[in-house]
């Protein structure tokens, strides 16, 4: 199980992506169109690097559902490989069975 701490700075850095998504893009559209003039474009990327850094999604690390376990996590389930061995075998997940040969 992973720090009640860090599952929390994820959780409130999701918050803060949601939050600013439509801002950040705004102004990432006005300092890449190179029609506009060169200031207007400059202060688009100073009003960008003003946002919090935590609002940028490339901040967000994805984690386990159940236990906030950051690696070895797949997307499709959004569980980290244990549980799913873990809820496999216990037969909780739709059509997974638990291969043996």
């Amino acid at each position: 199980m992973a720090k009640k701490s860090m599952i929390e700075r994820e959780l409130k850095r999701q918050k803060l992506v949601k939050q600013y998504a439509a801002r950040r893009l705004a102004l990432k559209t006005v300092a890449a169109n190179l029609d506009l003039p060169m200031e207007q474009r400059f202060k688009a990327q100073l009003k960008l690097a003003g946002l919090p850094r935590n609002s940028s999604a490339t901040r967000l690390h994805n984690r386990c559902e159940l236990t906030g376990r950051p690696r070895s996590y797949y997307r499709k389930l959004k569980l980290s490989r244990i549980m799913l061995r873990d809820l496999a075998s216990f037969g909780q997940i739709p059509g997974m069975v638990k291969s043996s040969w």
